[in-house]
Parts: C-alpha cells; structure tokens; sequence
C-alpha cells in the first residue's frame, strides 16, 4: 500500500513541478532570446545610421573599419546590402548573407517596406540556427541599403540551459523534500492500517485473542482500531457464550439422559404384552436418538473454533479407513469400490477429511437403498457415487441444511446434521460440497485445493 500510495503522489507532485516550470522555462527562453535580439538590433541600428550617412558622403572606410573590428571582437559577421541586393560591404571577406533564402526573405521585406522584419528566432537548446537581424538604411521609400548581422547563439543556448538547470535544482529540491517527508509520513499513516489488515485477516482465520495496534498513527486510526478490538470482544464473548452454553446444556443433559435410558432398560422385565414391549422399544430407541443429536450438537460446537488446514495424502488416508468401510459395506450386503489415483494430495479441512468421508460413506451404504457404492478421485475432487434411490433437485438443495431429512429417511437412525457439519467442513477449508443427480443414485463431489506430487495445484 505504501508503494501504491507513493506511485500516485510522487507522479502528481512531478506533475505539478512541471505545469509551473514548463512557463517558467519558456519564458526564459523569450527574455533571453529578446535581450540577445535587443542587443543585435542595437548594433545594426547603429551601422545603420552610420552607413546612411557614409552612403550620402560617399565616404565607405570607416564604416568598413568599424564593421570588422566589431566582428573581429564579437565574431558576429555584417553586411551592408544596397536596393539592388549587392554587397556594398562586408565584414570579412566572401561573406555574402543574400545567399540564404531566410535573409533573402527579411532582405526583402525591409528593402521594399522600409520595415525592419520580425526575428524569426526562438532561443531553445535544441535550435542551432544562428540569429539573422536585418536593419533598413532610411526609412519608407528612401531605403537605400539595409544591414544584415549573423550572431551564432551559442552562448545564448547555453545561458537559456544554464537558467533551466538553475530551474530545475530550485524545483527538485523541495520536491525532493517532500518525497522524503512522504515517505515517513505515509509509513506512520500506514503501519496501522497494515496492523489492522493483519488482525482481521488473524480474525477471519478463528483466532479471536488477536487486537489491532490502538497507540500508531493518526487519530482516526487508532479510534478504528479501538472500535475494531471492541467488535472482536463483543464477537469472542458471544460466541464463547454459545460454545459454552451448547457445550453445558449437552454435558448436563448426558446424565438425566444416562438415567432415563437406565431407567427405560430396567423397565425390560416389567413389560408385558405386545404394544408394551413395542412402546418400550420406541423408547429405547428415542434415547438413543437424544443422545446421537447431543454428541451431534458437541461437534458442531468444536467446527466453530476449527480454521486451520493442511495438506494430506488422500492414498494414506484411504489405507487408514479402508478396512472400516469395508466391514459397514460387507453388513449391509453393498459392493464398496476405490478408484483414486495414486500421488493425489489435497488440503485436509478442520476435523479431518477421513471423517467426512467417514460420514459421506456412511450415508451412502446406509440410507441410499444402493447396491453399489464408488469413491473416486481426481485433481482436486472426491466423488462418492451410489446408484441406489438418489435425491430430487429440492432434496439436494435441502439436504445440506441442519436437521434436514428425508421423508424416506424418518424411520432410520440419524440427526440430520452430519452432512451439513461435511459441508461446513469443507468451506471452512476454502472447497465445497455439492450434490449431483447420478442417474441412479447420488454424487457427492468434495471439491478442495490439492496437488500431485507435493506441488499446490
């Protein structure tokens, strides 16, 4: 985040220092460009005046004196062209400036108007011309020569880049600054909003004795920080408060439990009769029932806290449990067939994924009025696959609720809960537990992060 923010204010700021130098940076070029024009304009305007009067006396030494010590101290080359564009004088020797189809062009412009011409250089760097300033002897009709200056602008390209760097120093440094104030800055701001990302993402995994930093940063953050630790008290205290109620209420009523299911098998003996015998036997039979939903109820509990995940080798897991779905598959007259493939790794949810397939298995033999029942794997998934009586698209979708059954199923020993507690299971791991028609029968897929070899998928 720091990285982000910096990556979008740094840019701003160079935006900013640019919108305000750019200007500056041209209008540098314009105020040097003009004091070097100003500068020729002055020199041509005075061999002007001077090559009026030695034309009108005729007398042309001095002037050609002059022009040439001028360029030999300044190297700026001068011309004097009469009307008739011929080089009167010349600065040094084979200088002819009308060779240039630029100067042709203000040599026209100030021998037929009379007008000096605009100068049509701009000082930037990357300019290398050199700066032609073109001054009429007389004035409107009487113009009878004009004078012609060639200056390199060497040495202004060089004044206008070192202004630019001058520029450039005086705006960098307190850019600069305030990158580097930026930088402490945006940690302060940031370190608890990293902090608090941390806590939450502590919560979201199940552990609750986590707190956010309440003393860093600015105000702002830190009266989050303390709402946030007063939302995770609230939270833990509420669902301690339920774990232990559930957890108190099925280890208290094991033992009026315990005693009626005493009290009901001591009554055996005393029972005569047929409906007596099979109103006993309900009995027996529904205290069972309290005490499976108690144990359900206890393990429902414990999911609540259970987050963790790791991987497990589904070719181990599948040796451990094995023998044990074999012996409830062989009870119940069903064929139980395995085909994973070998290497299968895949992340083990809370609880255990043998329990789920504990249970899955289970179901499968038990309740699916099937023949037949298939584990098999691939990439990521399980599927335990029956072809007994299956489930209608409204049971599918009703099938992972607690305490949801079957109408066919009411008269079989269950809760209700123990695919739902799959599902959950599952979820919690980052996967899924759907419900597939099987044309017969029923698919339940598992569908989890998992891996060959050792490598996460």
């Amino acid at each position: 985040m720091l990285r982000r923010l910096l990556v979008i204010t740094v840019p701003l700021l160079v935006a900013l220092v640019a919108a305000l130098g750019i200007p500056l940076a041209s209008a540098v070029v314009q105020r040097e460009t003009q004091t070097t024009y100003l500068d020729r304009l002055s020199d041509a305007s005075r061999f002007a005046a001077l090559g009026e009067s030695a034309l009108q006396s005729d007398r042309l030494e001095a002037l050609s004196q002059e022009i040439q010590r001028y360029d030999t101290l300044y190297d700026i080359p001068v011309a004097l062209v009469s009307a008739d564009k011929r080089i009167l004088l010349a600065s040094r020797q084979g200088f002819d400036p009308s060779n240039d189809p630029e100067v042709t062009k203000s040599l026209n412009t100030a021998l037929n108007g009379g007008v000096r011409p605009e100068p049509e250089y701009t000082g930037w760097p990357w300019r290398t011309g050199p700066m032609v300033v073109v001054e009429p002897v007389g004035r409107d009709s009487e113009v009878v020569a004009a004078v012609v200056t060639i200056s390199q602008t060497r040495g202004l390209r060089t004044e206008v880049l070192r202004q630019w760097g001058l520029m450039a120093l005086a705006g960098l440094a307190p850019m600069l600054a305030v990158v580097a104030a930026a930088w402490p800055m945006s940690r302060w701001v940031l370190r608890p909003v990293g902090r608090l990302d941390e806590a939450t993402a502590a919560v979201a995994a199940g552990n609750l004795d986590v707190r956010a930093d309440e003393v860093g940063g600015p105000q702002e953050l830190r009266r989050l920080a303390r709402s946030f630790n007063t939302m995770v008290d609230v939270v833990g205290k509420a669902l301690n408060r339920q774990k232990a109620f559930v957890a108190d209420a099925s280890h208290q009523l094991r033992n009026p439990l315990a005693s009626l299911r005493l009290a009901v098998d001591n009554l055996e003996p005393h029972v005569d009769g047929e409906l007596a015998r099979e109103a006993h036997q309900i009995a027996v039979e529904e205290a069972e029932e309290m005490g499976r939903v108690l144990d359900t109820l206890l393990a429902a509990t414990r999911l609540d806290s259970a987050r963790q995940t790791e991987p497990v080798e589904i070719d181990q897991l599948l040796a451990t449990h094995r023998a044990a779905w074999q012996a409830l598959a062989s009870r119940s007259g069903v064929t139980l067939k395995i085909d994973v493939p070998a290497g299968l790794t895949m992340q083990e949810p809370p609880g255990g994924l043998g329990s789920v397939l504990d249970e899955l298995v289970s179901n499968a033999i038990r309740l699916a009025n099937a023949t037949e029942v298939t584990i098999t794997g691939e990439h990521g998934e399980l599927h335990v696959v029956d072809n007994g009586d299956g489930l209608s698209a409204e049971e599918r979708e009703l099938a992972l609720q607690r305490f949801w059954r079957a109408t066919k199923h009411q008269n079989i020993a269950g809760t209700g809960m123990g695919l739902a507690i799959c599902a959950e299971l599952i979820e919690s791991a980052g996967g899924t537990l759907t419900l597939h028609d099987a044309d017969p029968g029923l698919d339940v897929k598992v569908a989890l992060s998992a891996s060959r070899n050792g490598t996460s998928a």
